[in-house]
C-alpha cells in the first residue's frame, strides 16, 4: 500500500525546528500522504472536508486541530467542502526536537505519550481548538528563539489538553507501541501475534498473572478501553490493511482477523468507521496516487 501512496519531502531542514505554512485555498489538491516529520494541521472554514488519518476516515466541521505522527498516511480532501477561503496553518517538526534524553525526563511525560498517541492521529476537542487556534495563528508573527518556545509551550498545553480522540486503529500503522508496564506489553505482545485466534479474558489474565477482575480494571485504567475494546481496535486495523492491501474477500478477511461471526463483524465495523467494509475500500483507494 504504502508503494501507493505520495511520500511527501518536506522542506523542513536539520538547521530548523520547525517549519509554518499558513494558506488560504478554494480546495484540497495534495494527495494522500506520508512523511517522517510530526505534522500539526489546523483548519479553519472547511465543514464538510473528508479526512483520511490512517485507516480512520471522517468528515470535519468548521475548525478542527490535529496532530499526525511519523509515517502515518494523511490527507484532507475537498470532497463536500463548499467554502471559498479555507485557512490552514501546518506546522512540521521533527521528533528529534525533543531528543530521547530529554524528553524521557518526569517533566515531559505528557507530551512524550501524545507523542506516542500521535502515530495514531489525536483529534483536538473543540473546546481546546478554540483555545489553542488563536496561538497557531500568530505563531508566524514570533521569530526565532521566540518561537521555538512558543511552539513547545502549545505542544504542552495540547499534551495535557482533555477529551483528544485518537484516530487510526492502533495496528494499522504497524508501529510499536510502548507501556509503562511489562505486563501489558506481554499481553499487548500476545494480541498481536495471536489476533486471528481465539482470544479470552482468562487467556491475558494468565499472561498478566492476575485475576481476571483485577486485570480487567487494570487495563482499563492503563488504555482507557475495555479487554474486548482493546482487542477489536487490533483485529480493526489488521481488516482495513487488508482491506486495502489485499484481493481477499470481505468474508475471508473478517476470518482471518479473528471475526467469526459476519453479522456482528459488520456492525462493530460500520460503527467503528461509519461506513461498510466495501465502502471503506473504495473511498480509500479513490483518495490514493499510484506512482
Amino acid at each position: 500500500m504504502f508503494k501507493e501512496i505520495v511520500r511527501e519531502i518536506t522542506p523542513l531542514t536539520q538547521n530548523d525546528c520547525f517549519t509554518l505554512f499558513s494558506r488560504k485555498k478554494a480546495e484540497f489538491t495534495f494527495p494522500l500522504h506520508t512523511h517522517e516529520e510530526l505534522e500539526l494541521n489546523l483548519i479553519l472554514n472547511a465543514a464538510g472536508t473528508q479526512r483520511i488519518i490512517g485507516d480512520h476516515m471522517d468528515e470535519i466541521d468548521d475548525i478542527e486541530l490535529v496532530l499526525v505522527g511519523s509515517n502515518i498516511p494523511h490527507g484532507w480532501f475537498t470532497h463536500h467542502c463548499k467554502s471559498p477561503e479555507i485557512h490552514e496553518v501546518t506546522i512540521q517538526f521533527n521528533k528529534e526536537l525533543f531528543p530521547q534524553v530529554l524528553i524521557q525526563k518526569n517533566q515531559l511525560i505528557n507530551i512524550k505519550k501524545m507523542f506516542e498517541d500521535a502515530k495514531r492521529g489525536i483529534l483536538f476537542s473543540p473546546e481546546n481548538i478554540q483555545r489553542i487556534a488563536p496561538r497557531i495563528l500568530n505563531l508566524d508573527k514570533k521569530f526565532g528563539f521566540d518561537s521555538v518556545l512558543e511552539l513547545l509551550s502549545i505542544l504542552h498545553d495540547l499534551s495535557i489538553a482533555r477529551n483528544s480522540r485518537m484516530l487510526s486503529d492502533i495496528t494499522f500503522t504497524k508501529e510499536n507501541y510502548t507501556f509503562n508496564s511489562r505486563r501489558l506489553e506481554r499481553v499487548f505482545e500476545y494480541l498481536h501475534r495471536d489476533f486471528s485466534k481465539k482470544v479470552t479474558l482468562t487467556d491475558v489474565a494468565k499472561i498478566a498473572n492476575m485475576s481476571e477482575e483485577s486485570f480487567s480494571r487494570f487495563i482499563k485504567i492503563h488504555t482507557g478501553f475495555t479487554f474486548t475494546e482493546n482487542l477489536t481496535e487490533i483485529r480493526l486495523g489488521h481488516v482495513s490493511r487488508m482491506l486495502i492491501d489485499t484481493s481477499y474477500s470481505v468474508g475471508e478477511i473478517a476470518n482471518k482477523c479473528g471475526f467469526q461471526n459476519m453479522a456482528n463483524f459488520n456492525r462493530i465495523f460500520r460503527q467503528r468507521k461509519g461506513c461498510t467494509p466495501k465502502e471503506f475500500k473504495q473511498k480509500y483507494i479513490g483518495q490514493r496516487v499510484f506512482v
